[in-house]
């Protein structure tokens, strides 16, 4: 197995949309779920919609229907399985929860490649409704400031790391929950953040913050060179110390192993 742990983020990262607002919304309950919003945490409010969805009428069939036509880029389909059939463990961290991930995954055929999935608990009570909890039950005293409440993916991302000695880590995200794992890499990882998103913007604004190398991207077929490039990169790298499996360069696009690699993108070139 490849020494590449690949951390993915699903909303507007793996799915092009939000999971949450995309049922919300594709079950009309836009305005309430706009009404609430200023009242309580987003993760309260999600569960709190698929209770008055659930009072509405609609099952759980109705909301697996709904994710299942979710927008995902084909190209980010394909850099999962490529980078899947290189060896590296993939993994998800998501503030999204593990109903939605887990139909969507299962639904593109991406479920086997992921190892493990870091995100909040959902389970389908006694009377068929949806309920959505923290992953965080308590407070999770990160001090960053970008971090929701009921999730620190810093800390996730600190567990992942400890579980995962030398391997090196490929960080991929957009919004701002993303920002506390990317300062917790270190100078022999890698950071993809989305550009033009939340996460960008942050890396942006003090960029000499962070360690690991900075390697933007802007949709599904960005990423999927961005990310298989740097997987060619570790290969590589390994490869002169240890024997490597010729096939698996062989199986990457002829787009991620052209020599002559480029350099990481900077970050203040925005």
């Amino acid at each position: 197995m490849a020494g590449v742990v690949v951390v993915f983020d699903f909303d507007k990262t793996i799915i092009d949309v939000d999971s949450d607002n995309w049922v919300v919304d594709s079950l009309g309950a836009t305005e309430l779920f706009d009404r609430l919003l200023p009242t309580m945490p987003w993760n309260a409010l999600i569960d709190t919609m698929m209770g008055e969805l659930h009072a509405r009428g609609k099952t759980v069939h109705d909301v697996a229907e709904v994710l299942r036509s979710a927008p995902i880029d084909p190209r980010v389909g394909a850099a999962i399985k490529a980078a899947y059939g290189l060896g590296c463990d993939l993994r998800v961290l998501s503030d999204a929860n593990g109903f939605f991930i887990e139909t969507i995954l299962d639904h593109h055929g991406l479920r086997g490649c992921f190892s493990e999935i870091n995100t909040n608990p959902s389970l389908v009570d006694a009377d068929g409704r949806l309920r959505i909890g923290p992953y965080h039950a308590t407070p999770h005293g990160c001090g960053v400031g970008t971090c929701p409440p009921n999730m620190c993916k810093g800390q996730v991302l600190d567990r992942i790391r400890a579980s995962s000695v030398g391997k090196r880590v490929i960080y991929l995200g957009d919004g701002r929950g993303d920002y506390c794992p990317s300062l917790r890499l270190g100078r022999d990882d890698f950071v993809m953040p989305r550009r033009g998103f939340p996460v960008w913007d942050l890396i942006c604004e003090n960029p000499g913050l962070l360690q690991a190398e900075v390697h933007p991207w802007s949709d599904g077929g960005d990423m999927e060179e961005t990310l298989l490039r740097l997987v060619r990169k570790v290969l590589v790298e390994e490869s002169r110390l240890l024997p490597l499996d010729c096939c698996k360069l062989e199986s990457l696009p002829v787009a991620a192993v052209q020599d002559g690699m480029p350099m990481p993108l900077g970050v203040k070139n925005v």
